[in-house]
């Protein structure tokens, strides 16, 4: 399924700034297929003077007219003219009588969509850059409630501000939708001076939790606020704009132990403010779990802060010790093992910087590759490390014995085929969408063909492969011309996070 952007510039007649602007619209699309009962659609023009729907969103609020999405698909010839005249004239029609879909009698309004060029001024698009439609359902012959009938008027009037260019709103600040408030949470509806003239059911019980036990009709929205809040120090600033219904803005209230999110959508008439919408939601225990979690990443992080700072104290303690050993042989297997503890301290250091337990490894491996230099310098080596590739972000259980099996190849590379001499080691990194290779190249006296060592550093390099990654490893050496070594590490756990 192509993306909405895709479908919108494969048509050919929207530029990118008719996609940002229809992005926000779709943004709302369920908020308005909820107040207004009824199936919408997002018809684009297309080189050929048709329409091609580019978004389809069914009301949760009553039953969808269409069971199969219209995204992808040309514009019905029922609808072609009513679409094509609303784009043409820039107004609003209704259908003049009712059309039939699969025996059932609907209502269908097309709506222009304009779009506003600048959020400081009211000028807009000549003409349309999209059109929506309204699917009603007219089979169901009932009376409607005040709540229907006051959504329904809500709907209207934000379909005649998409019209206009006054919907979406470019002052309204962009955020995540997570815990965003829905028709059926709860809706207030506001006059212009911010006096609340509807309240649906769920909202009066979102107050009511909060302490209010009054009626929310006919009572000023900040002035009920104001009571809730009672003396409370720290109150958003932005919360006076969102209960008066004059910014279109979000925010949070609290009270007794009850979190309610507010969104005000301000409502307009040619550009003069007329009131508002305001969508409350009870998200108390939203906002518990996220507090929960960011405790337990602000945990996990002091944890890998801890660990990175005992292993160093263990690498300097072996530093130490290397110092004072009576054989070289000891002090030499001193200073490797505190390497190795230095290159696992690296992982945990970066892991305690961020509140994903992923790593960047080539920042890693950069920091990694300084340790080139000490292990250059006891053997009387110049070294020119060079690296190329990517390695890209990997989980800390792939960070952890990738970065340690390559301090080992880069160390015994300096170590054994460049010692007493100058020249280079090559690390290059391509990473797949199922695998990463890793290739570490010395120019220094190599090894004799087909001969592997088999000291410590070898075997902890097979064990961290092939034992915890699941890899594989191959040494390749020329006599003269240095050795390389590839290692092949599988991602398919990292690609499907369900396996891992």
């Amino acid at each position: 399924m192509s993306t909405l952007s895709e479908l919108i510039l494969a048509q050919g007649r929207s530029d990118e700034a008719d996609v940002e602007w229809l992005h926000m619209l779709v943004e709302d699309a369920q908020l308005l297929a909820d107040l207004a009962f009824a199936d919408i659609v997002l018809w684009v023009p297309t080189q050929d003077d048709s329409f091609v729907a580019v978004s389809h969103y069914r009301p949760s609020s009553a039953a969808t007219l269409f069971y199969r999405d219209f995204v992808g698909q040309p514009i019905k010839q029922q609808w072609r003219a009513q679409v094509t005249e609303a784009f043409a004239s820039g107004k609003i029609i209704d259908s003049s009588a009712p059309d039939w879909y699969e025996e059932t009698p609907t209502r269908v309004i097309a709506v222009p969509v304009k779009r506003r060029l600048t959020a400081e001024t009211t000028e807009t698009t000549k003409r349309p850059i999209a059109v929506l439609t309204r699917h009603t359902n007219l089979g169901e012959t009932r009376s409607p409630s005040r709540q229907e009938r006051t959504f329904n008027n809500c709907a209207a009037e934000l379909f005649g501000m998409i019209a206009s260019g006054d919907f979406p709103d470019l002052s309204a600040p962009t955020g995540p939708r997570r815990g965003a408030p829905r028709a059926s949470d709860g809706l207030l509806r506001l006059d212009v001076e911010g006096v609340t003239t509807f309240a649906s059911p769920n909202a009066l019980s979102a107050f009511y939790r909060m302490g209010f036990e009054e009626e929310l009709e006919g009572e000023s929205l900040a002035e009920v606020t104001t009571e809730i809040l009672g003396n409370q120090q720290e109150i958003d600033e932005s919360l006076p704009l969102v209960v008066t219904g004059r910014a279109p803005w979000r925010t949070d209230i609290e009270s007794r132990g009850v979190t309610i999110s507010l969104r005000s959508i301000p409502l307009r008439d040619n550009g003069e403010r007329i009131g508002a919408i305001v969508l409350c939601r009870d998200v108390t225990e939203l906002r518990h779990r996220e507090r929960e979690l960011l405790t337990k990443d602000a945990t996990i992080r002091e944890i890998h802060h801890r660990v990175k700072n005992n292993l160093q104290t263990v690498a300097s303690l072996l530093r130490i010790q290397s110092r004072r050993a009576h054989s070289d042989e000891a002090s030499h297997a001193l200073t490797q093992a505190m390497r190795r503890v230095t290159a696992i301290a690296v992982v945990h250091d970066t892991l305690s910087e961020g509140l994903a337990q992923d790593v960047d490894f080539d920042d890693v491996f950069e920091r990694v590759l300084m340790l080139i230099a000490e292990v250059a310098s006891s053997h009387n080596t110049t070294a020119h490390p060079k690296k190329s590739g990517q390695f890209g972000v990997l989980p800390s259980e792939y960070a952890t014995p990738l970065a340690l099996a390559l301090t080992e190849l880069v160390t015994n590379a300096v170590e054994h085929g460049l010692a007493g001499r100058e020249g280079e080691v090559e690390i290059s990194a391509v990473r797949s969408s199922q695998t990463l290779s890793v290739t570490v190249r010395d120019n220094g006296t190599g090894l004799p063909e087909g001969q592997v060592g088999s000291g410590l550093g070898t075997q902890i390099v097979r064990t961290l492969i092939q034992g915890e990654l699941g890899g594989t490893i191959d040494w390749h050496t020329v006599v003269g011309e240095g050795t390389e070594v590839t290692i092949d590490v599988p991602l398919r756990f990292i690609e499907n996070p369900k396996s891992r």
